[in-house]
């Protein structure tokens, strides 16, 4: 018989384009996220606040340096140091800004209306560039205290430059204004620059900065107390002094505390309190001091520098938000994960016990004839397996086999023909795609049940037995079945076999028990002829047939159900090429789906039930914790190589051992061996990549309007390797 249809191209569905522009659209957002992710990293790198770090040789050092004072001015190839003048003070601050402590500091200091001199950290002004402002606004001086606070001298030139250049733009977006003061971190007093530091002072100096180091120590960063922080402070003999504190690094509560002392005491004792660039003025108006740097204090910056300024704020703060996103995504999907396992947990093994139970019956038996429809196309390495498995099933009210051979290539239907089996007949069409293919096998059947099995499917023989027996009962209108995968002779097909048993037949049975199954699978099904009628047949709509018919089976008002014990044997895909192609197809047949049926989520009755349960389950357990999953992943790399790694290692291994646990419980269930489960660490870290980025590209091919191509897979033939040949 010949069904008359037309004949497309047989590697295409419908009207298709090669959608070159997801390949592009994929690698931006890959590059771009990940460009985030190092910037985030980079400007998070820790650091201990500052401390003197022991000095080395001072063979380079000239000694008008190490016996001078604290301002250095190395500009223009001059090697001068400065003391400001007696009874002057100039509070300086490290480290910040800080949102907490900062803002406790300045105020301080505007009760005593004093102004200070903070040398910031670039990554803290580009997220607090409020807090330098006020600073600056209230006539505060701003210096440079590196953009990452790094040990400069185990960097390379370039990356000390940048330092320096990052917090100065960082700076400039916050004031509007330039510094021209630098304190490198962890330095000390003038007489204890080493070679070292000298040579890093010089190289400042050429690129026009005036060092300033430190004459008292408040050491407020060990949180001495309160009384130590000052009395640290207090400068000897009416001398002058750069005095050291911080404002962020830890708990600064002493140090506020200290300065609110320290401020009016030395008041009393005739001291001033300047900024360093203040002070370094009314030092050069001494005719003794000698000509000085010509650039001091924060000067205006040119509009190009505020360009600069304003695009590293900007990335600095999308890579903020990108890190805070991505935090309280990874709270979703531990909490969706949690909830689908203990879901799993409670409703999967629910439906066990159910069908387990001594007095579990679907009705009375099923005995009525039964018609097979085998849609093949080029399958001729396993169709002979497939059908005579299918023939020669134990199902008492017998079975007809129809092989709609879809304009096959090769012998398929030559294979089959020459069986010669008395309940087998074959079926030449032109090639019109595999829901065609099961229309016309329906056409040429009377019987009300109709089991649809894929040309590569080895059938146990009593599948079609239990798989039919569900229709006892007349609400039901599909029955998905138990799919096993056949050839686990290579990891990738092991790693496929766990899939089925945990993300495939153990879902199945939450969707039974919450009534609401978006797919029948095309390996093994059965549908009631009648219901199939009611919803038009099948469809061509989309990739994937088999959950667009279920989805609308299930909006029409039809029960599907799961029948764990008929199980059928398929051939999975052996490379990882192949299952790219098979799943890629499927994620975008499924939304192609959900996105049919869309419209049920406002309708009423079965429909709205199905659109207001069903598919946000699919939607949520199917699609976004899919694509949400990653991020475990990307948290775990980006916290092993950039925060603390035993509390990020806890933390993966704790969700893969909530991964373990459901795996168990799925093989228990399923009555399958747990051996295979030993590649399961190994399947986070290959085979879930493979399946995040088919998601991902899935989801691009759908949003940029572009047609998959439906890539024909190669078989070996291999469906019922594992396939036992009778069971008790």
């Amino acid at each position: 018989m010949t069904h008359v249809a037309s004949k497309p191209d047989p590697n295409f569905v419908g009207r298709s384009i090669k959608p070159f522009g997801r390949w592009i659209v994929t690698a931006i957002l890959l590059g771009v996220f990940s460009s985030v992710l190092l910037v985030e990293a980079y400007v998070n790198a820790g650091f201990v606040s500052d401390h003197a770090i022991p000095p080395g040789a001072y063979d380079t050092v000239p000694d008008t340096i190490l016996q001078g004072g604290p301002i250095i001015d190395t500009t223009r190839g001059a090697v001068r140091s400065f003391h400001l003048p007696n009874r002057t003070i100039a509070l300086t601050f490290d480290d910040g800004p800080d949102p907490t402590w900062t803002p406790r500091i300045l105020q301080v200091l505007r009760r005593h209306r004093v102004n200070a001199t903070f040398f910031v950290v670039g990554a803290q002004v580009s997220r607090h560039p409020q807090l330098v402002e006020q600073m600056f606004r209230a006539g505060d001086e701003v210096g440079i205290h590196t953009f990452t606070h790094p040990r400069l001298s185990e960097l390379p030139r370039w990356r000390q430059h940048q330092e320096y250049s990052q917090t100065q733009m960082a700076i400039v977006r916050a004031t509007g204004h330039k510094a021209a003061l630098v304190r490198l971190p962890y330095s000390s007093t003038a007489d204890a620059i080493d070679d070292a530091n000298w040579d890093l002072i010089r190289d400042t100096g050429r690129l026009g900065y005036i060092n300033v180091m430190t004459e008292a120590d408040s050491r407020d960063w060990e949180r001495p107390g309160t009384d130590a922080i000052v009395r640290n402070a207090i400068p000897p003999d009416g001398k002058s002094a750069t005095v050291l504190l911080h404002d962020a690094g830890g708990d600064r509560m002493q140090t506020v505390a200290a300065l609110d002392r320290l401020i009016p005491l030395l008041q009393q004792r005739g001291y001033t309190f300047t900024t360093v660039s203040d002070g370094l003025r009314k030092t050069l108006t001494n005719p003794q001091a000698g000509a000085g740097p010509a650039v001091i204090g924060n000067p205006p910056a040119s509009a190009a520098d505020e360009r600069q300024g304003f695009a590293l704020v900007t990335v600095i703060q999308i890579a903020d938000e990108t890190m805070s996103l991505l935090f309280v995504l990874f709270i979703a999907v531990g909490a969706l994960t949690v909830a689908r396992t203990f879901a799993l947990f409670a409703l999967a093994g629910r439906h066990a016990r159910r069908r387990r139970s001594a007095t579990w019956s679907w009705g009375p038996p099923v005995n009525e004839p039964v018609t097979v429809i085998v849609p093949a196309f080029n399958e001729q390495e396993g169709i002979e397996a497939a059908v005579r498995s299918l023939a020669g099933g134990d199902y008492p009210g017998g079975i007809e086999v129809v092989v709609v051979d879809d304009g096959s290539t090769d012998d398929t239907a030559g294979i089959v023909e020459r069986l010669q089996l008395p309940n087998v007949r074959v079926v030449r069409i032109p090639n019109g795609g595999k829901p065609n293919a099961l229309n016309v096998g329906m056409t040429l059947t009377d019987h009300d049940i109709v089991v649809m099995v894929d040309g590569d499917t080895v059938f146990e023989p009593d599948s079609v037995r239990h798989l039919v027996q569900p229709f006892a009962d007349p609400n039901v209108g599909a029955v998905a079945g138990n799919v096993k995968v056949g050839n686990r002779t290579s990891v990738v097909a092991r790693w496929q076999h766990i899939e089925y048993v945990i993300g495939f037949n153990l879902d199945r049975r939450l969707y039974d028990v919450m009534r609401c199954m978006p797919t029948v699978p095309g390996a093994i099904g059965a549908f009631r002829r009648q219901a199939l009628l009611e919803i038009g047949g099948m469809s061509d709509d989309t990739l994937a047939e088999d959950t667009d018919v279920t989805m609308a089976l299930c909006r029409n008002g039809w029960q599907v159900v799961y029948e764990e014990r008929a199980r059928a044997w398929t051939e999975a895909p052996a490379t990882l090429r192949q299952l790219w192609l098979q799943r890629y197809r499927w994620s975008y047949g499924t939304m192609q789906a959900m996105w049919k049926h869309r419209c049920s989520v406002v309708e009423r009755g079965p429909s709205g039930r199905f659109g207001r349960v069903g598919l946000p389950l699919l939607a949520l357990f199917g699609i976004l914790l899919p694509l949400l999953a990653p991020i475990i992943d990307i948290l775990l790399v980006y916290g092993l190589l950039f925060t603390n790694r035993i509390e990020t290692a806890a933390a993966w291994l704790a969700m893969l051992g909530l991964q373990a646990l459901a795996a168990v419980v799925a093989f228990r269930l399923d009555r399958e061996k747990l051996t295979p489960l030993w590649v399961l660490p190994l399947q986070q870290f290959v085979y879930r990549q493979l399946m995040y980025l088919v998601l991902i590209q899935s989801l691009v091919t759908a949003l940029t309007g572009a047609r998959l191509r439906w890539h024909k897979l190669r078989r070996t033939g291999s469906a019922g390797v594992a396939a036992p040949v009778s069971r008790a």
